[in-house]
């Protein structure tokens, strides 16, 4: 229940591919073109492919937004998109300010090649961790007093790991706050075509339109981040991308992408794919029927077991609040009640330290990539352990110190500090 993979919907990707033969088969009116996808293709990737995903990204926006292909790049996954991001947008030792909890792989996207730093926003439960005009102020300032020129600000909307949408109301902050720090903002709609419940999904390029921004320099300073690892859970295809207003950008990007290709037979095929609206329309509709209804299921096994979640709208996980589980309100804490989850109830959950959440005792709680059996039996450990707790308290025996303390426990504590989802 650590990993954010969407496999609710494999069902319908196999229906199509077992229906359209030539598209797997590397064929076009009946001709084969393995040839021509056999060799070199132009860095900028397949038009047909380009124009599709453009297609519906704004589909996916409710058609409230267009994008040209031209400003798109393509790169092997959102990971690889987000880090190309930082190399064209800042130096080494500059930084991207992010709003906490954030996705742990954006410590190795932005850090671990560009040598950007991250100063968190810190963000908080009393307001449902929304992001506050203050709390981006009060980032700026403590990037200064550490002497460090701020280039942008990185948001992942919907949020990974909250399962919300942003706000109006956020996007405006952000919006007035990159104008007057002149600055970027780069928005990762990764989780875009998962939003399953109201309020819908607004894109920051849409934002920005509605406040009539488009011929300001803002305008050069939006980005996106897109990728199909989640809506059509195929992480394993490595389907990023990049889409940007600044020509620059886009320019030093896709100079970048010939790094991290995706093949041709891949493009190819999805282009085929994406390209059957009526099939694309079917497919979001119901993916988000089932992720919805999923969702559902982990909202309602946990709150039997007295356990709530944050209100959530999309997204393949849950933000849940274990706070009245821990022995103490300290990190330290949460890592030994993330221990016990792991060892004595058989799961294994995601601890906001992670995330760096700055209070102990959230978890992030994936539930897109089992079986409804698989989850009915996670809901009933939980249950069965919270009802332990609240009965003999947490102590743990020395057996199970033990075991905390065995090869298998350092192995897992690694866990806590590591990437959930290597290959977004």
């Amino acid at each position: 229940m650590g990993l954010a993979e969407n496999q609710l919907s494999f069902d319908l990707l196999e229906s199509w591919l077992a229906s359209n033969p030539d598209a797997v088969g590397m064929k076009r009116n009946g001709g084969s073109v393995f040839r021509e996808l056999a060799l070199f293709q132009d860095y900028h990737g397949l038009p047909a492919f380009k124009n599709e995903l453009v297609k519906l990204m704004s589909k996916i926006r409710g058609d409230k937004v267009r994008f040209d292909s031209n400003k798109l790049v393509l790169t092997a996954g959102a990971t690889s998109a987000n880090e190309t991001l930082m190399f064209s947008l800042a130096d080494p030792g500059e930084a991207f300010l992010l709003p906490t909890p954030y996705y742990p792989g954006f410590d190795r996207d932005l850090k671990w090649r560009p040598d950007v730093e991250i100063v968190p926003i810190h963000c908080s439960s009393s307001n449902g961790f929304k992001i506050t005009m203050p709390a981006l102020e009060e980032a700026y300032e403590r990037a200064q007093r550490l002497n460090l020129k701020v280039k942008g600000v990185l948001v992942t909307n919907p949020s990974n790991p909250l399962g919300t949408t942003l706000t109006r109301q956020e996007l405006n902050h952000l919006i007035t706050f990159a104008v007057a720090k002149e600055i970027h903002i780069i928005s990762d709609e990764i989780y875009s075509g998962t939003v399953f419940d109201s309020p819908r999904f607004i894109s920051i390029t849409e934002a920005v339109i509605d406040r009539n921004l488009q011929e300001t320099d803002l305008w050069s300073r939006i980005h996106i981040v897109y990728s199909l690892s989640k809506d059509l859970g195929m992480p394993g295809f490595r389907i990023g991308m990049i889409y940007s207003n600044n020509e620059k950008a886009v320019a030093a990007a896709t100079k970048m992408s010939s790094f991290g290709l995706i093949s041709s037979q891949t493009q190819f095929l999805l282009a085929n794919m994406l390209a059957d609206t009526k099939f694309t329309s079917k497919y979001m509709k119901e993916n988000q029927r089932r992720l919805k209804k999923r969702k559902d299921m982990l909202v309602s096994g946990l709150k039997t077991a007295g356990i709530k979640c944050l209100k959530s709208n999309a997204g393949l996980f849950c933000w849940v609040d274990m706070r009245k589980l821990l022995v103490s309100n300290t990190f330290e804490a949460e890592k030994e009640l993330w221990k016990k989850i792991i060892f004595e109830v058989g799961l294994n959950i995601s601890p906001g330290s992670s995330c760096h959440c700055t209070e102990p005792g959230w978890f992030r709680v994936c539930f897109a990539n089992m079986s409804e059996e698989t989850l009915q039996v996670s809901m009933r450990r939980i249950k069965e352990f919270v009802e332990t707790i609240l009965i003999i308290g947490n102590g743990c025996s020395s057996k199970q110190q033990q075991r905390s303390g065995s090869v298998i426990g350092k192995w897992v504590s690694k866990l806590s500090s590591s990437d959930p989802e290597p290959d977004r």
